[in-house]
């Protein structure tokens, strides 16, 4: 793990203590000076999104094999390109969830599928062999041919959420069976559909939320749909909180630039009128300035 401050500290005298979907420690080496490090097969980074630049430039001069990121937004892949090459850049997401609780244990409450493979092209055979890998530890994971998609499928639907949880600060379910917070979670999702449309990226309902369906639908159906998941959300997870207000709660700064910024400055780069995106940016914005 290369890792810092009191996490690193942590890690160091306990291990890597999971809890809930699994319960076990596992004892790993941990890094904190950056020379120490000389390179990886797979470099996986999961930092917040705010930190990507500070955090990878210490390892610029590391040997990488495959650099891939599990962060929010689309942004990541462009990060790791700058520092080890296109090449080297597999796209990924995590349709996982998971807390950091102040004790230093993680809480594993969501363990649906992590997507790997080429930006773009097929699945290829490194994202099968680190696939299986991710698997085997006991993370679900697949390799695909449309990572691309399911990134902004998933970037999609978690604009539109990170947006609610921060604003609302309730837990996940409640956002999405309160039919007022449902329609404007679908006026979210549908103009980052208009967004992905302009980039030329098809959207999938392989996503937290089905966006491919919701962008389809009307208003009122897109609704419904968030409505019915959130039902059942409530019983499969009740206490899911999403990163970003777990993040707000902590006092951590929160993921705007790389995440409801980029689309902001997508679509004024694309001259495409999304206010939803743009009321909302301002608004999570404002909310982490005057925080901080």
């Amino acid at each position: 793990m290369l890792t810092r401050g009191q996490r690193a500290q942590d890690i160091r005298k306990h291990g890597l203590r999971i809890r809930g979907l699994e319960e076990f420690t596992q004892h790993v080496p941990v890094l904190t000076d950056p020379s120490e490090f000389e390179g990886a097969e797979v470099f996986v980074v999961a930092t917040k999104t705010h930190s990507t630049q500070t955090a990878l430039e210490p390892y610029r001069h590391a040997a990488v094999g495959t650099a891939l990121s599990v962060q929010n937004g689309v942004m990541k892949n462009e990060q790791l390109a700058a520092f080890w090459g296109k090449e080297r850049v597999l796209g990924a997401l995590a349709d996982t969830s998971g807390e950091l609780l102040s004790n230093g244990e993680v809480l594993f409450t969501r363990n649906e599928q992590i997507y790997l493979g080429e930006l773009p092209g097929d699945s290829g055979e490194r994202s099968r062999y680190i696939a299986a890998a991710i698997s085997n530890s006991g993370v679900r994971a697949s390799a695909v041919t449309n990572i691309e998609s399911l990134e902004w499928s998933k970037y999609a639907a978690w604009v539109g959420m990170m947006a609610l949880s921060v604003t609302t600060r309730a837990v996940t379910w409640k956002i999405l069976t309160d039919p007022d917070l449902a329609l404007v979670l679908a006026r979210l999702v549908r103009e980052m559909g208009i967004l992905a449309s302009a980039r030329n990226i098809p959207l999938s309902n392989q996503s937290p939320l089905p966006v491919a369906t919701m962008i389809h639908s009307s208003e009122a159906d897109a609704a419904a749909i968030i409505q019915d998941l959130g039902r059942e959300l409530k019983i499969k997870a009740p206490a899911h909180r999403m990163s970003s207000l777990q993040d707000l709660d902590a006092g951590r700064p929160l993921e705007v630039e790389e995440t409801l910024g980029y689309a902001a400055r997508e679509a004024a780069r694309l001259s495409l009128a999304l206010p939803n995106v743009a009321s909302f940016y301002s608004v999570v914005s404002g909310i982490d300035r005057i925080r901080r």
